[in-house]
């Protein structure tokens, strides 16, 4: 986790990626995944390291976001196989989640996975739009409540909660955010396709 006096730069740098994901995600797909990159990586390295040295956290934050978007970058070409991975793997915990409670079988995270690689190959502008939409729509929202000043959002990820990197399962008592977050994502989805529409 990164200082606290690097909090809120860092939380208006979520929103305002977030808000370019959620909204232009299609027309700017190179720079919504070199964004993800380095702010994935710099979060996982920063993680990862103790409170000791802040030179110390943020040059880790920084090598780790620098190599997220050298990932990323490389991904470029099968990024789009990836996102409808991601997509395919929330859709078995969603599923999951409201028919039966709890984690789904691996097997059945494995194959929605897959599947969702695939159909993303076939549709591939749709798959970006809901993914980019989706993923801008949570970043948005949890660097929105960094900048309300509630902590709790930059403490969790600390600690290691898997909410904050993986909105599937609920936030401890805020079911709000997973429904600002679907609603968010369609608005993001519902602008990227009347705009890629027009384009066309």
């Amino acid at each position: 986790m990164l200082p606290p006096s690097y909090e809120l730069p860092f939380a208006i740098l979520l929103v305002l990626g977030g808000a370019l994901s959620c909204l232009a995600g299609y027309r700017l797909f190179k720079i919504v995944l070199a964004t993800f990159g380095f702010f994935l990586g710099a979060l996982l390295v920063s993680s990862t390291m103790g409170m000791s040295s802040t030179t110390g956290m943020v040059a880790g934050a920084i090598v780790g976001g620098i190599v997220g978007v050298l990932i990323l970058a490389f991904a470029y070409f099968i990024g789009n196989a990836l996102v409808g991975a991601g997509l395919g793997a929330a859709v078995a915990h969603i599923g999951w989640g409201v028919m039966r409670g709890g984690d789904p079988p691996v097997a059945l995270v494995i194959v929605l996975t897959i599947v969702g690689a695939l159909v993303a190959l076939v549709l591939r502008r749709y798959v970006i739009i809901v993914g980019t939409a989706f993923g801008g729509a949570w970043t948005a929202i949890l660097g929105g409540l960094a900048i309300a000043g509630d902590r709790s959002a930059m403490k969790a990820a600390a600690s290691g909660d898997v909410w904050i990197l993986y909105p599937i399962p609920p936030a401890p008592g805020r079911g709000w955010m997973s429904i600002a977050w679907v609603a968010l994502g369609f608005i993001g989805t519902a602008v990227q396709l009347s705009a890629t529409g027009r384009k066309r």
